[in-house]
């Protein structure tokens, strides 16, 4: 009676005639009129259509039970009728694929070494069960099997379900060897096997083969040409994907939803705002610029193009927003510098009681910096407990930065310290994190660590070091570090390292060193390198060299301010106040402006920020105050200013004047 009270759970989810053909229990004349004769009947149209039912929900228990019941019927097991049999056979595979379907894969195994009879259809879903449960071992065997055998040989359907297991480098033989077997087997016309040979081919990063396949078609549909634009973009071959897109335009097929997908996706990878608009006014036309994917895609396009006010417009317009989309306008916000939109929009999102995850976490994690609130962070970090995302990788590195760029390193450690495992990006992020905060021998220690753990180190790890052995003064250090990096792990230097040197050498008072090592660079200085060695002439108070490395400034960048700053401190730093008018009257005929420098402290959770002669802070009266009664309180102790750092400004009518 357990298979009926099954069968009784099921009926709901079963249409009316399936229920119907399920209860048929009658009683009987018996002698014993308490007991109840069940009869089960079901033709193979019936069980074929509950043992889909049963792979579909998993429902295992009742497929078990169907599976006992076509033991104990003879129509299934018999060979001589050729109606039955094609009957009994479409049995047999249904209950194949249901056993597959609930990966419950040694009784599939089972079920189809002892099938009474087999063919094309059971070996196919025998392969696909094994491929799709990550078997990969098992279903290449049973494939083996399938081309071995003229009972059961293999179809275009055995070749396109291998194909789509070939998805790794590691395996790219492997589809080779299925690419010889199209041929030799004639389906090399068949246009669902091509579209497979060409999407494994991708996968396995074999790309010139993988588009030789596609150019070799006789026949494409549009499977055939999303296939291979989504698999460009994807490989982040971006420009071809987009040259392909529009040749695909041009002729007969029309791409579809995914297809116009993939072109934005590589529109955001190749910043290409002309191309994704005019791609966001076909998706417009076509009426699929609503669709979920699509805004998604556009608001990513938008915000990684720097129009972030388009991507916005696109956020405000959507009717339905889910994960995604709101986790790509907060990246949006903070990839183009608007943090505290991002974090406003976070912060509604919380109080309005929006489903939040990980993603989103990590991403406002990247928006703190040395200007914003760390009592925030803490509160993130709570939200991150509860929510139980602290086992999630990138929000406990984000958590490490966030801490390290608000300035609490011993939170920025203990984050660190519970992560189990450890990436290389949690090792990269605290190594930074004691670098910037001046602990240049913690961060060695830390390196010593990392490579103790057998974690291999980045060219980001070596910026960190270099900037570390610059701040504390190990110079051999410092190059020797750099030395190893093409020596010891095959990593070139980028112009940050190069700078990160200069300016370790410039702080150790080796600037003729500084300059040596920029002459013999294998690549041209770039604008990093010169800023680098120009501020360390301003520590040192070196004019010579200084004006040497301005020149080469004003060559790269002409627009930058830096030059003109730099060589202005250090004309006033030696008392030479005309050359320090001089740079400066340069600049303004030059149109060159300098950013406006801030300073900033957090007080009871508000961040207030200031900058020179700062007249709109509302309590600025009451702040100037206190700074001169400060100020009064040094000359009474003895404080003399040291004039060499008062700074002078230019007066367009007299020349020099004293600025306060």
């Amino acid at each position: 009676m357990k298979t009926r009270w099954v069968f009784q759970k099921l009926s709901p989810h079963l249409p009316n005639w399936a229920s119907s053909l399920i209860f048929p229990f009658k009683p009987s004349t018996s002698r014993h009129p308490s007991s109840e004769t069940t009869r089960f009947v079901l033709n193979h149209v019936d069980i074929t259509l509950l043992l889909s039912i049963c792979g579909r929900e998993g429902y295992l228990h009742l497929g078990t039970s169907l599976h006992a019941s076509i033991l104990k019927n003879p129509e299934f097991l018999g060979l001589s009728n050729p109606f039955t049999y094609r009957n009994a056979q479409v049995v047999w595979n249904s209950l194949l694929s249901m056993y597959c379907k609930c990966a419950e894969l040694w009784a599939a195994a089972k079920v189809f070494d002892q099938m009474p009879m087999k063919d094309t259809i059971s070996g196919n879903s025998m392969i696909s069960g094994l491929l799709r449960n990550g078997e990969l071992e098992m279903g290449f065997k049973y494939f083996k099997r399938m081309c071995d055998s003229y009972t059961y040989p293999i179809d275009h359907a055995s070749l396109t379900t291998v194909l789509s297991a070939c998805d790794g480098p590691d395996l790219h033989y492997v589809n080779k060897m299925i690419h010889g077997l199209v041929f030799l087997n004639g389906y090399e016309g068949h246009i669902s096997v091509g579209n497979a040979l060409v999407t494994s081919y991708f996968k396995c990063e074999c790309f010139d083969l993988g588009r030789q396949v596609f150019d070799e078609m006789i026949e494409k549909n549009v499977i055939t040409w999303t296939a291979v634009i989504t698999s460009l973009t994807q490989n982040e071959f971006y420009e071809k994907s987009l040259e392909l897109f529009v040749k695909m335009r041009r002729g007969l097929v029309e791409p579809n939803f995914l297809t116009y997908l993939s072109a934005l996706l590589a529109c955001s990878g190749m910043q290409a705002l002309r191309e994704g608009c005019q791609i966001h006014g076909l998706c417009s036309k076509l009426g699929i610029q609503s669709d979920l994917c699509v805004e998604s895609a556009l608001m990513d396009m938008y915000s990684k193009c720097g129009s972030v006010e388009d991507a916005w417009q696109i956020f405000e317009s959507a009717e339905v927003l889910d994960e995604v989309s709101l986790t790509v306008i907060l990246v949006g916000f903070t990839q183009n510098g608007f943090k505290e939109e991002a974090i406003q929009i976070f912060v509604k999102m919380v109080k309005e009681g929006m489903e939040i995850d990980a993603n989103m976490v990590s991403a406002i994690l990247g928006v703190f910096g040395i200007d914003t609130s760390l009592a925030l962070g803490k509160q993130i970090h709570t939200l991150v407990i509860k929510r139980g995302f602290i086992s999630n990788p990138f929000v406990s590195n984000g958590l490490i930065n966030m801490y390290s760029k608000c300035g609490d390193l011993q939170e920025s450690l203990r984050v660190f310290d519970r992560m189990h495992p450890r990436n290389l990006i949690s090792w990269n992020s605290m190594i930074a994190a004691f670098a910037r905060h001046g602990n240049g021998i913690k961060a060695l220690q830390l390196y010593e660590e990392m490579r103790f753990e057998g974690v291999e180190p980045t060219d980001v790890t070596f910026l960190s070091l270099l900037h570390a052995c610059s701040h504390i003064g190990l110079v051999d250090k410092g190059m020797e570090f750099l030395e190893s990096m093409d020596r010891v792990y095959g990593i070139s230097p980028r112009m940050e390292h190069y700078a990160c040197v200069v300016d370790m050498l410039g702080r150790a008072g080796l600037l003729n060193e500084a300059k040596v090592f920029i002459e013999g660079l294998p690549v041209k200085p770039g604008i990093l390198v010169w800023q680098a060695l120009i501020g360390a002439c301003s520590f040192r108070g070196d004019s010579e060299m200084g004006k040497y490395a301005a020149d080469q400034l004003f060559l790269s960048a002409p627009d930058s301010p830096a030059p003109y700053i730099l060589m202005a401190n250090i004309y006033s730093s030696e008392g030479r106040w005309k050359d320090r008018a001089r740079t400066i009257r340069r600049m303004k005929e030059m149109g060159v402006v300098k950013e406006t420098a801030v300073s900033w402290i957090e007080i009871e959770k508000e961040v207030h920020s200031f900058v020179v002669a700062d007249q709109i802070h509302p309590q600025g009266e009451r702040i100037y105050g206190v700074l001169l009664e400060l100020f009064r309180h040094m000359q009474d102790e003895g404080y003399v200013p040291d004039k060499r750092f008062i700074l002078f400004c230019l007066d367009e009518k007299d020349g020099v004047s004293m600025c306060y």
